[in-house]
C-alpha cells in the first residue's frame, strides 16, 4: 500500500469538527423530567402493619404496671405551712391589681436586699431627688414604648420604699458594656443632676 495522505486542514478547507453533545435538554424543563420515577405511594387508610411492634428494648416479662398491691396506692402529702397551702379553687389570672403590685414590690425588696448584701452597698436613694454626687438607686428595668428594649428606651422603675414607684429614663452612654432585660431588678450608681434622667456609671447585679 502506498503512503496515505493526510487530509488537508488549511483555513480554506477546515477539518469538520465533531458536534458537541447538547448541554441542555432538548425537551421543555419540568420537575418530572429530572426527578427519578417513584412508584405511586399507597394511601394512608390502605397502609399495612398497623399495630405491629417494630423494635423493643429490654425484657418486659414479670412487670406489674400498677400499685404495689390490691387496694394500695400512693398517698400524697402536703408540705409547708398549712396556712400558705392552696386548698380551694380559685380563678387563674384573675388577681386584683393591688395584689399584683404587692407581689412585684415584694420581688424588688427581696432582690434589693440581696443586692445590698452582696455588693456591700449603703442605703438606696430616691430616683426623683436631684443630686450632683453619684447616688445608688434600686428598681427594675422597664421600656418606655411598646417596641423592643434599646439604649434609648430603657428606664428604671423605682421601689415603693425609696422612690414610691417613680420612673426615670436611663442614660447608658458612660457604660462600656451592659446586658439588661425588662423586669430585671438592679441597683444602679449614677448622677441625677436634674431629677429627670439618671446618668448610669455602674450596674450592680447579684
Amino acid at each position: 500500500q502506498g503512503p496515505q495522505k493526510r487530509p488537508n486542514s488549511t483555513p480554506e478547507t477546515p477539518r469538520p469538527k465533531r458536534p458537541l453533545p447538547s448541554q441542555s435538554p432538548s425537551t421543555l424543563f419540568s420537575p418530572s423530567s429530572f426527578s427519578p420515577s417513584t412508584p405511586t405511594p399507597h394511601k394512608y387508610p390502605a397502609r399495612g402493619g398497623r399495630g405491629q411492634v417494630v423494635a423493643s428494648f429490654g425484657s418486659q416479662e414479670g412487670i406489674l404496671w400498677g400499685p404495689g398491691g390490691e387496694g394500695r396506692g400512693p398517698t400524697p402529702k402536703v408540705f409547708g405551712v398549712p396556712e400558705e397551702q392552696l386548698t380551694k379553687p380559685y380563678k387563674f389570672m384573675f388577681q386584683q391589681l393591688l395584689g399584683i403590685r404587692q407581689v412585684l414590690s415584694w420581688k424588688i425588696e427581696e432582690l434589693g436586699a440581696a443586692l445590698k448584701s452582696h455588693n456591700n452597698l449603703e442605703d438606696f436613694t430616691s430616683l426623683t431627688l436631684p443630686a450632683q454626687e453619684p447616688v445608688t438607686v434600686l428598681g427594675q428595668i422597664g421600656c418606655d414604648s411598646n417596641g423592643k428594649l434599646n439604649a434609648h428606651s430603657v428606664l428604671l422603675e423605682g421601689d415603693r420604699e425609696h422612690s414610691a414607684g417613680a420612673q426615670i429614663p436611663l442614660d447608658l452612654t458612660a457604660l462600656t458594656d451592659y446586658s439588661l432585660f425588662p423586669g430585671q431588678v438592679v441597683a444602679l450608681e449614677g448622677t441625677n443632676s436634674t431629677g429627670r434622667r439618671l446618668l448610669v456609671s455602674r450596674i450592680f447585679e447579684v
